[in-house]
């Protein structure tokens, strides 16, 4: 499974990008906000700073404006991926893009029938939202295992799912064993995958073993 962190804060990538852990970034309008800056400009030091995919989002909704937006976005750097709604607008851009070499992730997925349109229209990357739905009282992890199922049915389906709307470990845990092949997370929940009481403990336990022996290694 790839992780992508779902941020535009260009230290906390930094940061992450360190531990050799992060394979992408996604990031939306709502994020880019955030930020406080031109969104060409924190997007290119984004690209600079991952090899994989760094998704960016169009702000258009009707097809020929969105495709002439993702064309400006992946100008910006070769590993932008342009991101697009789930709307039929959104999924004309989707095969146009597409058709011109660009990466594309189809945001905003709640279905796994429009997860389906997502694939035959070429998108390289579908994001269901599974906090989302979880939020309503669905099963968001029960949308992932859905699409891998359809998916897993075609082999000419090349897209691959990225879980989105991660808002615990568990989510992430759960989505790598229903077969997500990436998971986009939160800053906060990507640090939080490493701890457990368990270890802290076991490493607490040696050490102290360790320094009653009066050995050093070094």
């Amino acid at each position: 499974m790839q992780f992508f962190v779902d941020t535009a804060d260009v230290s906390e990538i930094k940061t992450l990008a360190e531990t050799g852990m992060l394979d992408g970034v996604t990031t939306n309008p709502s994020l880019i906000k955030k930020a406080g800056r031109p969104m060409a400009e924190v997007i290119g030091e984004i690209c600079h700073m991952v090899d994989g995919p760094v998704s960016a989002e169009v702000t258009a909704i009707e097809k020929d404006q969105m495709i002439a937006e993702g064309r400006k976005l992946a100008e910006i750097a070769p590993n932008v991926a342009i991101k697009l709604p789930l709307t039929w607008d959104g999924l004309k851009a989707c095969r146009a893009l597409t058709a011109d070499g660009h990466m594309v992730n189809v945001t905003l997925c709640f279905s796994s029938a429009q997860a389906l349109l997502a694939a035959k229209a070429g998108a390289t990357f579908i994001s269901p939202f599974i906090g989302r739905l979880d939020d309503m009282g669905l099963d968001g992890m029960k949308l992932i295992e859905e699409i891998r199922a359809i998916y897993d049915n075609y082999e000419d389906l090349s897209t691959e799912i990225l879980a989105a709307s991660i808002r615990t470990t568990n989510h992430v845990q759960q989505a790598a064993i229903a077969g997500a092949d990436v998971a986009t997370i939160p800053p906060a929940i990507l640090s939080k995958l490493i701890h457990h009481p368990l270890t802290d403990k076991g490493l607490e336990q040696f050490l102290a073993d360790w320094k009653a022996t009066g050995q050093s290694i070094l």
